[in-house]
């Protein structure tokens, strides 16, 4: 009888979340993230406003003395076949980093800033997936929010292999380029997270609103599993 209780118990706590969720929450958060589509940080137009320089020069020419000099004509013709031969087996090297001006090379702000504000939404939308998990459609919806923040995760680390590069070969200007194309999706990647966020909220109050039922009554297997 106890058990029966506390079963009886879970039902009313999870119908109430669910109801919250319906009536309170969603359409709350909703109303939030269609206000922050709308956003200046969200609408720049020109995307080279959200450039960021990297503060790495590129070093001054070494000139290098010809070491040969002096050396007689078959001396000379054998160091330069074993030069070239050396050469086809070797691989430019790049300038080695002792230390970095600033001290430190810095992240993009701009959009450090974004996603500082993106991620606790990613974050509230798995935790209230989480909270109805009678409903089973819920975990596709939890597992798209969390590819969200693996995403999030590939930006700072490709990010940070190219201004690697970059520090390494300053004066290969492709790897400076590439910089500022991954900065230019990752704003667009962004705006389109927000915008599945906010289009996820209504799905999920849909799909709760017609799952009520089954949120009062878990399916026997759900109920097994208190005991």
């Amino acid at each position: 009888y106890y058990l029966w209780i506390q079963v009886d118990a879970f039902r009313e706590r999870i119908t109430g979340e669910a109801e919250d969720l319906v009536a309170n929450f969603f359409p709350k958060k909703l109303l939030e993230l269609d206000h922050f589509l709308k956003d200046p940080i969200l609408n720049i137009q020109e995307l080279k406003d959200i450039h960021c320089e990297i503060n790495l020069k590129v070093p001054d020419p070494i000139l290098l003395t010809n070491s040969h000099d002096g050396l007689d004509a078959p001396n000379a013709k054998r160091r330069k076949m074993e030069s070239e031969a050396e050469d086809d087996s070797c691989q430019v090297a790049g300038t080695k980093v002792f230390v970095i001006p600033g001290g430190m090379m810095k992240s993009n702000n701009k959009l450090v800033d974004l996603i500082e504000k993106v991620k606790p939404e990613i974050r509230t939308l798995i935790e209230k997936c989480n909270t109805e998990e009678t409903v089973a459609e819920l975990r596709t919806v939890e597992g798209e929010a969390a590819s969200y923040l693996d995403q999030i995760s590939r930006y700072y680390i490709t990010r940070a292999k190219l201004v690697s590069k970059i520090a390494k070969y300053p004066h290969v200007e492709d790897y400076r380029r590439t910089v500022t194309e991954i900065d230019e999706k990752e704003y667009i990647s962004l705006k389109i997270i927000v915008s599945e966020l906010r289009n996820q909220y209504v799905t999920l109050h849909d799909m709760i609103l017609k799952n009520i039922e089954k949120i009062k009554r878990p399916r026997s297997s759900n109920t097994d599993a208190l005991y």
